[in-house]
């Protein structure tokens, strides 16, 4: 899998072409709103029917970058679940996926907009509002100055016609695309991506981790 490298406030990271952000000195790997339940949640809401099967694709995702990587912690940037009630109603199949993934290593919930409530008690890991890293804030939404990376707007760009999924980096915001399936996504050049990221380059996710400038 090809990522892209780059140094930001005294950070060394990776964007990796699944839309995940690697940070090889700690082994942290770290993801933006998996929506876990999305499915469930929608059809318990009258929505439109999604594939039942978004929670084991978007893990199984995760699982070839935990098999790559063997990080030692992996850090959900909130939205990990599509609302509360979705943490609680997880099919059995998912919950055995996720211990499983969590086995020997740390795993951290960020608290997000759908999500504001800890993670179930029989899910691995804690639950915080925010985690520092180094002199960097990881969060759900972007604050202030920052510095801070965050998810939440589900980032994407457009590339020979296509839109693709986009991991942004700015001068003191960086902003993750969402890393779970059927999550729709968010131009980077619209007010509200760009209040926060209005110049700097993205990453977008295809084959290959691509870098392109944002103007």
């Amino acid at each position: 899998m090809t990522g892209v490298l780059f140094d930001w406030h005294g950070l060394r990271l990776e964007a990796r072409c699944s839309g995940a952000l690697w940070w090889p000195e700690g082994r942290w790997l770290i993801v933006a709103d998996l929506h876990l339940g999305k499915s469930e949640r929608m059809a318990r809401r009258g929505g439109a029917l999604l594939p039942p099967y978004e929670a084991e694709d978007t893990l199984r995702r995760l699982r070839d970058e935990t098999a790559a990587l063997d990080p030692r912690a992996i850090v959900s940037l909130g939205d990990g679940f599509d609302d509360d009630l979705a943490a609680t109603g997880l099919d059995a199949r998912v919950v055995t996926e996720l211990a499983a993934l969590a086995r020997g290593r740390d795993w951290l919930w960020i608290a997000g907009n759908h999500d504001p409530a800890p993670a179930a008690a029989h899910l691995p890991g804690r639950s915080l509002d925010h985690v520092a890293l180094g002199a960097v804030t990881l969060r759900h939404q972007p604050q202030g100055d920052g510095p801070d990376i965050s998810g939440h707007f589900h980032p994407v760009v457009r590339l020979a016609g296509a839109r693709r999924r986009a991991l942004l980096v700015g001068a003191r915001h960086m902003i993750l695309p969402a890393f779970g399936q059927y999550t729709g996504g968010l131009a980077a050049d619209a007010p509200a991506i760009a209040q926060w990221v209005p110049d700097g380059f993205a990453v977008a996710c295809m084959h290959r981790a691509l870098p392109v400038p944002l103007r």
